[in-house]
């Protein structure tokens, strides 16, 4: 029989799966366990990926974390929804087969628009493919001066085009900058013993993964966050139903890790200074647990897709904020969403300290209001 759970029972369960409170089970102390435990992490602003991570890891800096993935502990491509993550670096090319080639579906049209056809998008993944050989990582820049000298035109959202394409069809993948430049080098290179799943196992892994990282979830939810179709999400569900258990939040079935299944349900007084584009809110269609619909407009302006990075309280955004990085010191500027006293400014320039300590420079701090 399901456990029924309230809304708050919930989102304190949901904060342990992101691994934003302690875990009773686990702690992921490395770059490469924390993304394998959310199977995908957003990562199409690297900044924000960065701070992903070492919002997971206390006591790591930048420079740690950046040093992880040069030793390839993970890696970035668009596995899925046509979205930059970073993924275990083994799992990569299931992940690309499984979900990746989804985004496919109406590349046939997108490439019309941008004047390109089938015979330069696969053109361009050979030219890649090519250049890239033999170990070698070139920027984003050499990889656009590389396919303008095969004859392929990069112009507008042409390059972006057949670099995304490359990487979906499993040939390149995203690696980590030099200085500020992004960096592609050839999947196989870089994660040379991928692994090998049958697709109802992927499915069951993925599903399992997704759950981990962000239950309570719905069926729907992971279906979202994978760009699965939900006849696939359910088929993965049922397929990892050993690993999970049912709830009831507020009278909606729910699956949650069992392992975290009986984790403390209170809400402690936390507070966390998070990137806009974390799992904390990407890593769901419905994020009301989380954000009050009223600064829905407060945290992605516009509706555009670009999110604010948050002040989280008690597992709810209650601010936004932006920071500014000098030579001597990283500038934030706060906007309260909700009333915070003196005290509670305290405790949030405390949290957003963290993130200055994780970039190696004192902090300022700019109230709005």
């Amino acid at each position: 029989m399901p456990v029924d759970l309230s809304a708050a029972d919930a989102l304190a369960l949901r904060m342990t799966s992101l691994l934003l409170r302690p875990h009773p089970n686990t702690r992921p102390g490395t770059v490469a366990e924390v993304v394998e435990w959310f199977g995908a992490m957003q990562a199409q602003d690297l900044a924000s990926g960065l701070w992903s991570l070492g919002a997971r890891l206390p006591g790591r800096g930048m420079t740690d974390v950046q040093a992880a993935l040069e030793r390839r502990e993970a890696l970035r491509t668009w596995p899925m929804r046509g979205t930059v993550h970073l993924v275990p670096p083994a799992d990569a090319r299931w992940m690309l087969e499984l979900t990746g080639v989804r985004s496919l579906a109406g590349v046939a049209t997108r490439r019309a628009q941008l004047g390109l056809t089938e015979a330069d998008a696969d053109r361009a993944v050979d030219v890649l493919g090519a250049a890239l050989a033999g170990g070698g990582r070139l920027t984003r820049a050499q990889c656009l001066a590389t396919l303008r000298a095969a004859g392929l035109g990069t112009d507008g959202q042409r390059g972006y085009h057949l670099l995304w394409y490359s990487s979906v069809r499993g040939v390149t993948c995203v690696a980590p900058n030099v200085g500020t430049e992004q960096t592609f080098a050839l999947l196989d290179e870089w994660a040379p013993e991928p692994h090998r799943l049958e697709r109802d196992e992927a499915l069951a892994l993925l599903a399992h993964r997704y759950v981990r990282g962000h239950g309570p979830v719905t069926d729907r939810e992971f279906a979202g966050w994978s760009g699965l179709t939900l006849t696939d999400a359910r088929r993965g569900l049922a397929a990892a139903d050993d690993a999970l258990s049912t709830v009831r939040v507020d009278g909606t079935p729910m699956y949650v890790d069992a392992a975290v299944a009986d984790a403390p349900r209170t809400a402690p007084d936390d507070v966390l200074a998070l990137p806009g584009f974390d799992e904390y809110l990407l890593g769901f269609r419905d994020r009301t647990l989380m954000l009050d619909p009223a600064h829905q407009a407060a945290v992605v302006p516009g509706n555009n897709g670009i999110f604010q990075a948050t002040v989280v309280r008690a597992g709810r955004v209650v601010g936004v904020w932006k920071r500014k990085i000098g030579r001597t010191a990283v500038t934030v500027r706060v906007q309260p969403l909700t009333t915070l006293d003196v005290g509670a400014r305290a405790r949030v320039e405390q949290a957003l300290g963290r993130y200055a300590d994780f970039l190696g420079l004192p902090a300022r701090f700019d109230w709005l209001t």
